[in-house]
């Protein structure tokens, strides 16, 4: 199994209103330093960004940040990063990202998690990209999702392969497995 060297974490700015939002982050940041995989991230202090940050930098891991400039200027930007990456535009930020990861995870969080999230795994089915996206499915948050992709499916919108580009589960370990299983 080969092991991902960085793996980009899309999430909420804010914490959410389950406390198993924030224990999911803390392990999934512990699980990353555990495994020698860095981070990558939006580079933020809050909500579940913060969290998951921290817990990986509290392990001693490796967490890079990509964060535009319009938000480190609102005091956003978090200070004690491995590295943090200003750059100019949300575009700039995808592509760095996404140039720096060798896979994508999505926790809970709102419309910024969903859309660059998305976008990875868009690029994923357009072949841009051969890089694995999953979602950890915290509480049943992505339930949502998963059955809009199966009716994608049924509905003839998703072909089978493209259907199977959406990894999830409930349990991170397996999860981070199931990404490192993955053929890029």
């Amino acid at each position: 199994m080969s092991v991902p060297g960085r793996i980009c974490v899309f999430c909420g700015s804010n914490a959410g209103a389950h406390p198993a939002y924030r224990q999911a982050a803390q392990t999934v940041g512990r699980l990353l330093c555990r495994r020698g995989i860095e981070l990558v991230y939006g580079g933020g202090h809050v909500g579940l960004m913060g969290v998951l940050a921290d817990a990986c930098l509290s392990e001693g891991g490796r967490v890079i940040g990509v964060i535009p400039q319009a938000l480190a200027d609102k005091e956003k930007a978090h200070g004690g990063l491995t590295q943090l990456r200003i750059v100019k535009s949300m575009h700039e930020r995808k592509f760095l990202m996404a140039e720096l990861s060798d896979a994508f995870l999505a926790l809970p969080g709102g419309y910024g998690t969903w859309e660059e999230f998305f976008e990875m795994l868009t690029w994923s089915q357009l072949a841009i990209q051969r890089k694995a996206c999953a979602v950890l499915n915290v509480n049943g948050y992505y339930d949502p999702l998963l059955e809009m992709a199966d009716r994608a499916l049924s509905e003839g919108f998703l072909r089978g392969d493209h259907r199977g580009l959406l990894l999830a589960d409930v349990d991170p370990e397996r999860l981070l497995d199931r990404l490192s299983a993955h053929e890029a």
